[in-house]
Formats: C-alpha cells, structure tokens, sequence
C-alpha cells in the first residue's frame, strides 16, 4: 500500500518521542502511538515538513493542554475502547515521510488510521495556533 499524503486531522502510526524523553537524551520514541498530524508545511524543492501531536490515554493535567477524543471517533478509527486525548502542548515535527513512520498494528501496509472529523480538528487547530502565539509548544525536531 502506497504511503497517505500527510493531510491534516489525519491519524498515523508514529514512534513519538515525548518531550520528557528528549530531555532524558533519547532520540528514539518508545513505542509506535497513534498520532494526528496538526500542521504541514511545503517547503522549497516540494519537502513536506510535518507536526504531529501525539494520543494518549494518560488524563492530561491541563485542560488546555489536551482534546479529548470521542468515543464513536475512535471507534471509526479502530483504536481501543479507553479514554484518549489529542496532546497539543507538544509536537514532533519530521520531513515527511521521515523513519519513524509505522505500520499500524495487525495492519502491515497501512500507515494510517484514517481522519480526525472536521469539528474535532478544528477544535485541535484553534487551540493548538493558540498555544504557538503564546510560545506554549514544545517542538522536537527528528531527523529522517
């Protein structure tokens, strides 16, 4: 199967690296986590650089920091029953496809879980544009 376009709202396998993981000295993401991909850009020459913010399943702290993700969304997703949230306080960002692109579990092949809905994205974008004006994002930047 041929690799998604990277899309916003889209959902992909990404061995994330947590910012705490950073700060530890690791270069490498624990495991491959399901995560949606927040912003692209089109570099010059065609590179597409893309931020992707990861799911959890850990409650986040701040309210703000986080968007929880619907039950019937996930269901549609194919990802399991707990409760999960779309973490915006931090990102990796990654030329894509970078090396750190996964196949989904039970999957091979296929890299994605498919899209975010509209209304959830947007809701994601807003306050993820509003945590960059006020310099509240963490961004890790991996190599490919």
């Amino acid at each position: 199967m041929a690799l998604p376009d990277p899309q916003l709202g889209l959902v992909i396998s990404y061995s994330y690296l947590w910012h705490d993981e950073h700060r530890q000295g690791r270069i490498e993401g624990v495991k491959n986590r399901p995560c949606a991909i927040v912003l692209t850009v089109v570099e010059d020459g065609g590179t597409k650089t893309v931020f992707v913010a990861p799911i959890t399943h850990a409650e986040p702290r701040d309210k703000d920091a986080a968007v929880e993700i619907p039950s019937a969304t996930k269901a549609r997703l194919g990802l399991n029953g707990e409760r999960s949230w779309v973490v915006i306080s931090e990102v990796n960002q990654f030329a894509w496809p970078g090396v750190d692109l996964a196949a989904v579990s039970g999957n091979p092949g296929r890299f994605d879980y498919g899209f975010l809905p509209p209304s959830l994205y947007k809701k994601i974008a807003v306050l993820f544009a509003q945590r960059a004006r006020a310099r509240k994002i963490a961004a890790i930047h991996r190599e490919s």
